[in-house]
C-alpha cells in the first residue's frame, strides 16, 4: 500500500474507530455491581434490597450483588458507602436508619451532603409486633403492663441509634413508660429473638414483620404510622392511643459524593421504571410498602429533615450510644 493511503487509512481509523472504541470502554456498566446493605439479613432493609437489585440487574444487564455489612445501626455499611469509588461500582440501599445516625453517632462523614443521593424505593412504617405470650391485646393494656413492670419488657431494635431504637424510644417518651433495650444487628436477627421470646416486643418493619403476624407467630398490635395500613387489615394505628405518635420508615439507594450525573441519571430512571410495574406495586402493597421515586434531590431534602427531626428525639430522650 502506498505509504499516502496508509495514511489516510491510519487517519480513517482514527476518525470512525477510536470513538467507537472509547465509548465501549466508558459503556456503564461493564462488571456486576455492588449494593452494601448495612443490616443482617432478613430484614427490611435486605428484603427491598434483593427485590431492587434484582430488578436493576434487568435493567442494566449486570448482576447487582447484594453485600450486607451489618453493625452500629447501619453506620458501617454506610461508612464503607462513603469512602467508596464513585465509579458506579457501588450504592447502598438504606432505610429511615440513616437518618437517625446521624442524630446519635459522631460520624466521620456528613449524611446529607457527602454522599450522590440517587431515589426513594418506597416507604413504610413499623408493626408494634409481641410475642404471642405477652398478656396485652392492645397499646393501653401495653403500657399499663410497662409501667406497672419498669424495665421487665425487653425490645429489640436494629441497633442503638437505629430507627427501630429510637421510634421505640418516642414511644417511650410519649407514653411514660421504661423498658429494657436490647440492640441487634439488624431486623433478622431481631425477629428470631422475638420468635424465641428472648425479647418480648420491637417496632419492626413491615416487609420482615407481616409474614410473621399472618402466620400467627407475633401479634401485630399496631402500626407506626398516622393511619392503619391495607397489608395490615384491622390493625390500629399506635397514635390512636399515644397522640402525637407517627413514625415513617423509607428506604432509598445513594452511592458515594462524585458519582457521575449520567450514572445517577441511569439508576434514578430504571428505579422509576421497576416502581411503576405491576409485579412490584402488588407485592410492595403486600409488605406494607407505598412506592417511591422522585429526582435525587427529593430524596435529599428527606433525609435532611430526618436528621433534623430525630436529632430532637435524641436530646429529649437523653439517648446516647452507651444507652
Amino acid at each position: 500500500m502506498p505509504y499516502v493511503v496508509r495514511i489516510l487509512s491510519m487517519a480513517l481509523v482514527a476518525a470512525l474507530g477510536f470513538p467507537a472504541v472509547c465509548a465501549q470502554a466508558q459503556k456503564y456498566p461493564t462488571k456486576p455491581i455492588r449494593m452494601i446493605v448495612p443490616f443482617a439479613p432478613g430484614g427490611g432493609t435486605d428484603i427491598v434490597g434483593r427485590t431492587i437489585a434484582q430488578k436493576m440487574s434487568e435493567a442494566l444487564g449486570q448482576t447487582v450483588v447484594v453485600d450486607n455489612r451489618g453493625g452500629a445501626g447501619g453506620t458501617i455499611g454506610a461508612e464503607m458507602a462513603v469512602r467508596a469509588v464513585p465509579d458506579g461500582y457501588t450504592v447502598i440501599m438504606v432505610s429511615g436508619s440513616y437518618g437517625t445516625n446521624a442524630a446519635l453517632y459522631n460520624l466521620a462523614y456528613d449524611p446529607v451532603n457527602d454522599i450522590q443521593t440517587i431515589a426513594m424505593i418506597g416507604d413504610s412504617g413499623f408493626v408494634l409486633a409481641l410475642h404471642p405470650g405477652v398478656p396485652v391485646k392492645n397499646v393501653a393494656e401495653l403500657i399499663s403492663l410497662a409501667k406497672s413492670k419498669p424495665g421487665a419488657l425487653n425490645y429489640g431494635s436494629t441497633g442503638t441509634g437505629g430507627i427501630t431504637h429510637l421510634a421505640t424510644e418516642l414511644f417511650e417518651l410519649l407514653a411514660g413508660t421504661k423498658m429494657t433495650h436490647v440492640p441487634y444487628k439488624g431486623t433478622g436477627p431481631a425477629i428470631t429473638s422475638l420468635l424465641g421470646n428472648q425479647i418480648q416486643l420491637m417496632f419492626a418493619a413491615m416487609p420482615a414483620a407481616i409474614p410473621h403476624v399472618k402466620a400467627g407467630r407475633l401479634r401485630g398490635l399496631a402500626v407506626s404510622t398516622e393511619k392503619p395500613v391495607s397489608a395490615l387489615p384491622g390493625v390500629p394505628a399506635v397514635g390512636e392511643t399515644v397522640k402525637g405518635y407517627d413514625v415513617v420508615l423509607w428506604y432509598g439507594v445513594w452511592g458515594p459524593k462524585g458519582l457521575p450525573k449520567d450514572i445517577v441519571a441511569l439508576w434514578n430512571k430504571g428505579i422509576a421504571q421497576a416502581l411503576q410495574s405491576k409485579e412490584l406495586q402488588e407485592r410492595m402493597a403486600g409488605e406494607g410498602l407505598e412506592p417511591g421515586g422522585g429526582s435525587p434531590e427529593q430524596f435529599r431534602a428527606v433525609i435532611r429533615r430526618d436528621v433534623e427531626k430525630w436529632k430532637k428525639v435524641v436530646k429529649q430522650a437523653k439517648i446516647t450510644v452507651q444507652s
